[in-house]
């Protein structure tokens, strides 16, 4: 095993599927190769390889063999900065294509359509120089978007074709009918021939060679767009890690790099900072935010012996913590290498077209080939043979079959913003007509993610007066729990007492002096006078927090506090069960907060104590046994189990790198538009099968009938009223998907 090496690399060019599972057949054949894994969606690749047996370059030179670009991946903020320098080309090209096409469609089709055109392009003497203009107008078009024919053909030579392939057969075909026709107007011209200048000057066709292009690039754009996005959540988790680190040597403080730091070192965590490294707290004491790996509100206090973990921040006190191991290693490390690795190890979903088109490009090429075999050795001569055999491959032209499926998930896609959701991905909206179990993070997604006063007891004392006492000891402090306090206060319009002696004692609460009387406000460790402690207990077993509040001799009253559940979760989850969806809470709370939660909006499944590296795995696990799992939620240490799950959904009011990581959004905080979600994926996937079909049923009518089978009854097809045909059939997929818009 010491001479197994795993890398990760970048592959350049995957337009679909069938790419990656092209990059992964030509990667695994190396001699060497243990593992292959692809992922389109980060144009990535892990290989696990013995380093004995081949080396980089070879694996790089068998991505570029395939038409594809390969690299050695490096984790680096230059990685945005890339993905946004080739989007603006792609957008860039796609706007000339459009320019160009839309000039191209003025010459070939403004005389149809009546509109004021140049007389000499159309006289029967100079009609070579339309097809001339429609050339110079293609040309550039072709090249713009020449990856298509690059590696289309590549793919075909190497007999495994893609969406790439079938797109350059569809306008390479057009193209050079285009050519044949303008050759023949032009030998019609030199030989005074009127009935075939006639015959050929308006079935150019460039028309169509453009446009097939210049279609699938929007539509291409528009699904691209999305991409880098798991990168872009990978740099923001990189930057929660801070790159410098105060070192404790001897008497001094040094400032340090983080990557520097060794196993042992004592390191100085000043309130405010993120922790850089794990570590144990050797001096000192202080809350410390853990909801950027829990999710969890309210902070840990943390004391001598307590662990601290990387990417945390430090609230208040000043905190000596000695490393337990080196910044490569640690927690927030660790997390970012499992966002990855799920990245990759996440199958894409393989497109019907992509397995089609295996099939579909030879065969087509074959009946084309046969065709004109057939007619010439019938005796028809090369002309008419070779015009049945472009007829052929003009009416069997792809594009609706290219379109059937990104048409109907562009409008499904604008469709669910209608219902607050953003879809980043066809895959995404695929997928989700499939899932039959969806997973709820607890904190911010099922809940508010805020704590709030729910409910007071006075002892002896009113609970205004109560409030009053607690509120004035409060507002002075900045912990979460003493915010709600003070938010509620302020709601109900108290004015707070002047307080003098004030102490605020970290992990225990507080004491100051209120009219010559000390009270004391804070939990079980600074406060521990005799009463009855049953309502107490109860309120516990709810899932709630307790503030009590006290002088020297008696508890004055309880302050209950607790993360409220979100108006619309308990309908949300009634929704989803009616639609046959099995819910599953994941938290990383506490077990018996986490069922209280879940009893309250009705999910019977609760896994709790659940860390973030812990998460993908009770993905995996769900996947395992054959669930198709949705995962919801909002927080940093939901990252890895949104990219695991077959679909991750992000709460838009949550963090960004959740929002990065995830393929949905759901719009503001709500978890009601779930189930339109997923009756919206119904609705395209049997619309993207309605327009296959009809696709498909175009081509088995169509392609006989180009091939001459009515030639014998005096019907034959002309390759425009193929081009004709093909474009009604793009146009009856366009007009079949934008049904989706009356979805309701």
């Amino acid at each position: 095993m010491e001479n197994i090496a795993k890398k990760k690399f970048c592959v350049e060019g995957m337009t679909c599927s069938a790419c990656s599972s092209h990059v992964e057949k030509d990667v695994s054949k190396i001699d060497g190769v243990k593992k292959v894994e692809v992922s389109l969606m980060t144009n990535s690749m892990i290989v696990e390889y013995d380093h004995t047996k081949t080396s980089v370059n070879e694996i790089i030179n068998a991505v570029d063999s395939g038409g594809y670009k390969g690299s050695l991946y490096r984790r680096n903020r230059q990685i945005d900065e890339n993905n946004l320098k080739e989007a603006r080309m792609r957008k860039n090209k796609l706007i000339a294509s459009i320019v160009l096409m839309i000039i191209l469609m003025y010459f070939s089709m403004g005389k149809m359509l009546n509109l004021p055109v140049i007389e000499i392009l159309h006289a029967h003497d100079t009609a070579y120089l339309n097809a001339v203009v429609q050339i110079v107008l293609v040309i550039p078009i072709i090249i713009l978007n020449k990856h298509y024919f690059v590696n289309g053909f590549k793919r075909l030579i190497k007999l495994s074709p893609n969406m790439d392939t079938l797109i350059a057969i569809g306008s390479g075909a057009s193209f050079i009918y285009g050519i044949f026709a303008t050759i023949m107007v032009i030998i019609g011209i030199s030989t005074n021939n009127e009935e075939l200048v006639q015959s050929y000057h308006m079935d150019l066709y460039f028309e169509s060679s453009g446009m097939i292009l210049t279609l699938v690039s929007l539509g291409k754009y528009l699904e691209n767009k999305s991409k880098g996005k798991t990168t872009e959540a990978i740099g923001k988790l990189v930057n929660l890690a801070p790159t410098q680190a105060i070192k404790i040597v001897g008497s001094d403080e040094v400032e340090v790099d983080c990557e520097e730091l060794n196993i042992g070192d004592i390191i100085l965590i000043k309130p405010g900072c993120n922790v850089p490294v794990d570590g144990v707290v050797v001096e000192g004491i202080s809350s410390v935010d853990e909801a950027s790996l829990t999710g969890e509100a309210i902070p840990v206090l943390k004391e001598v012996g307590d662990l601290v973990k990387s990417g945390t921040t430090n609230l208040n006190g000043v905190l000596k913590i000695k490393c337990v191991c080196e910044a490569s290693d640690s927690t927030l490390n660790k997390i970012i290498d499992l966002v990855e690795a799920a990245s990759n190890s996440k199958a894409p979903i393989a497109k019907l077209a992509d397995t089609v088109s295996l099939y579909f490009v030879p065969i087509v090429i074959g009946i084309s080939i046969i065709t004109f075999i057939v007619w010439m050795i019938i005796g028809r001569g090369f002309e008419f043979s070779l015009a049945r055999a472009i007829s052929v491959l003009v009416i069997s032209c792809p594009c609706a079959l290219g379109l059937a499926t990104p048409v109907a998930i562009m409008v499904g896609t604008y469709k669910a913003v209608d219902y607050g959701m953003l879809i980043k991905s066809s895959e995404a909206l695929e997928t989700l007509h499939k899932v039959d179990t969806i997973v709820f993070d607890k904190t911010g997604t099922i809940t508010n993610g805020k704590p709030v006063v729910t409910k007071i007891i006075g002892y002896n004392i009113d609970e205004e007066e109560v409030l009053k006492l607690a509120y004035s000891l409060e507002k002075n402090s900045e912990h979460p729990l003493s915010i709600s306090i003070c938010e509620y206060a302020k709601d109900k319009k108290i004015s707070p007492y002047e307080v003098v002696s004030f102490e605020n004692l970290i992990g225990k609460g507080i004491i100051g002096t209120i009219n010559n009387r000390k009270y004391l406000c804070g939990n079980n460790k600074l406060i521990s006078h005799e009463f009855d402690k049953k309502i107490l207990e109860q309120l516990s077993n709810e899932g709630q927090t307790v503030i009590m509040l006290a002088d020297e001799e008696n508890v004055l009253g309880l302050i209950a506090i607790k993360d409220t559940i979100k108006d619309n979760s308990k309908e949300a989850m009634r929704t989803l069960s009616d639609l046959g969806i099995e819910t599953y809470m994941l938290t990383g709370d506490n077990e018996l907060t986490a069922k209280t939660i879940a009893n309250e909006v009705g999910i019977k499944n609760v896994i709790s104590n659940v860390l973030p590296d812990k998460k993908g795995e009770v993905i995996d696990n769900l996947q395992k046994e054959g669930k198709v799992v949705a995962m919801v939620g909002d927080g940093i240490n939901d990252s890895i189990a949104l990219i695991k799950a077959d679909v991750g959904v992000a709460i838009g009011a949550g963090t960004d790198i959740a929002i990065d990581s995830a393929d949905i959004i759901l719009m503001g905080d709500s978890l009601g538009n779930l189930s339109n979600g997923i009756r919206l994926s119904k609705a395209v996937i049997k619309n993207i099968k309605a327009n296959l079909f009809w696709a498909f049923f175009y081509n088995s009518i169509c392609i006989p009938i180009a091939c001459g089978v009515l030639v014998p009854i005096g019907f034959v097809l002309n390759p425009m009223l193929g081009a004709v045909a093909m474009s009604l059939s793009s146009v009856s997929v366009v007009l079949n998907a934008l049904r989706i818009k009356k979805f309701k």
